[in-house]
């Protein structure tokens, strides 16, 4: 294996990415890491790691990366495909229905998704005869899409390209973007092009993981270079409010171990009780001291987790992997897991089998494969999955080991059937 630290592509920032704050602090040092989804077809490739470390910002709170890494590099060619995941699937009907509670007359208009992957969150409403348009950088994700019927344009969104989609489409009525905007390197301009885009009467939807779910349940796993930002509300509302845009209302997702949905409006309206809600929730989580700690717990966190594998190795018991994510890129590289601990990892998604994980390099194959030697553990990479990761392996493959879940918070060993 050859590799490098390589920072020539890598932008370090010298002040906040929302209120250009230049007093930014930093907190926790994840070390040099690859990215996290540049699989390797060969594990003798050449890799490069890049600094992966957070700052804070006394300002207005933002957790960010210390670090930009050039978005062709790391967008353009995507392996993350929505449909792979059943949950998030069933997340689309539920946000589809809620999505028409919310709105009128929806059939004269159009619903636009940004950073709308392989156009699963857009399928129901494509099956119940509504106009659509997906909007996502990936070629090969794009080309997928369109295979789904669902109208999509290949290209990176900010307020170039919404100039372009009201030329042609005019404004939409309905705009959601999911787990998009903490990868977003240029956050003005994206937002500027949200608001631009959408009719002014129109509802904005933003879905993205939540700095106090992370910071509670320690999901520091969630911390790779796609992920520039991590939001409370109190970070998001200061860049959304700088550009008319404003939530009334926020509900609770199943996708990243917990997320958050933002209802927004481009004029102020009456906001549901939970949205102060969350701001008095926020007092301590905005707070420098307290992402300190979380650092700290991050570190106890990974000796306890190399303990649990390595007492299991020491007794000749073997161990796979569950999940190919990204989230569990960094996990192995901060921890240090490779394949004398991990021999495989088992995933759903075929653009990633066959490949080997980045820094690690240990084989991906399909859960057939990796399942067929009936391993002793299974540790379940894709933690916030972990449910129908295991009733995939009871039912599919009549699992009788046990797993191991990393996070959320200590790491744990459960039977199969508990």
């Amino acid at each position: 294996m050859v590799f490098c630290c390589d920072i020539s592509n890598m932008k370090r920032i010298t002040e906040c990415r929302i209120c250009k704050n230049k007093g930014i602090k930093e907190f926790f040092n994840l070390g040099d890491q690859p990215f996290a989804n540049s699989l390797l077809k060969n594990p003798n490739e050449k890799e490069n790691f890049y600094p992966l470390f957070l700052s804070w910002c006394p300002n207005c709170n933002l957790v960010q990366l210390n670090h930009t890494a050039e978005p062709k590099e790391l967008f353009s060619n995507y392996v993350w495909v929505t449909a792979t995941s059943k949950t998030a699937k069933e997340h689309a009907v539920n946000f589809y229905k809620d999505i028409l509670l919310r709105t009128e007359n929806l059939h004269d208009e159009y619903i636009l998704e940004v950073a709308s992957n392989d156009g699963t969150f857009l399928i129901p409403f494509v099956k119940n005869k509504y106009k659509v348009l997906g909007v996502d950088p990936a070629k090969n994700i794009v080309d997928m899409a369109i295979k789904n019927g669902v109208p999509t344009i290949c290209g990176f969104f900010g307020e170039e390209l919404a100039r372009e989609i009201i030329k042609e489409h005019g404004h939409a009525k309905v705009i959601f973007a999911r787990n998009v905007v903490p990868h977003v390197a240029n956050l003005h301009d994206f937002v500027k092009g949200l608001r631009e885009c959408l009719d002014n009467d129109g509802l904005l939807v933003i879905e993205a993981h939540y700095a106090r779910k992370i910071l509670k349940e320690l999901h520091y796993d969630s911390i790779y270079h796609e992920h520039l930002c991590y939001f409370t509300l109190k970070s998001i509302e200061h860049l959304l409010n700088q550009y008319g845009l404003f939530i009334f209302d926020i509900k609770k997702s199943p996708i990243s171990g917990g997320s958050m949905i933002l209802y927004i409006k481009k004029e102020k309206t009456k906001e549901n009780p939970i949205v102060q809600l969350y701001r008095e929730k926020e007092i301590k989580l905005n707070e420098f001291l307290s992402w300190k700690k979380f650092a700290e717990r991050a570190y106890t966190h990974r000796d306890n987790l190399i303990k649990i594998l390595k007492q299991i190795k020491d007794r000749n018991e073997t161990i796979v992997g569950y999940g190919a994510s990204a989230r569990s890129s960094t996990l192995l590289n901060f921890c240090g897991i490779d394949t004398k601990i991990i021999s495989m990892i088992a995933d759903q998604n075929p653009l990633k089998q066959g490949f080997y994980t980045a820094g690690t390099h240990i084989p991906i194959d399909s859960p057939e494969k990796v399942m067929e030697n009936n391993p002793d553990y299974v540790c379940i990479l894709a933690w916030n999955f972990a449910d129908e990761i295991i009733d995939i392996l009871r039912e599919r493959f009549n699992y009788a080991g046990k797993f191991i879940i990393p996070l959320p918070n200590s790491p744990r060993i459960i039977g199969s059937y508990e």
